[in-house]
């Protein structure tokens, strides 16, 4: 899968069914390429000018299943 095709799915958190937003970015090992991190940005469009939400960083242990159109995932939010 490229990164281009990951980055519009959208993350949907388990727990609560809540849309978190899209992928935006990703922390990986360098060495063996697994995947350790998901940068989720907020499901707000004006996030940057209007609001304080933050992106959420999401594990990759946390990630339940990867479909076509979205990623569960399963996290507790506060």
């Amino acid at each position: 899968m490229l990164f281009s095709e990951f980055k519009k799915k959208e993350v949907i958190n388990l727990k609560n069914c809540q849309k978190l937003g899209r992928v935006t970015d990703f922390e990986f090992d360098e060495c063996t390429g697994q995947i350790f991190k998901l940068i989720v940005s907020g499901n707000n469009k004006l996030a940057g000018f209007f609001s304080c939400e933050s992106d959420y960083v999401i594990c990759y242990k946390d990630i339940k299943q990867i479909g076509p159109d979205i990623i569960i995932v399963d996290i507790c939010i506060k």
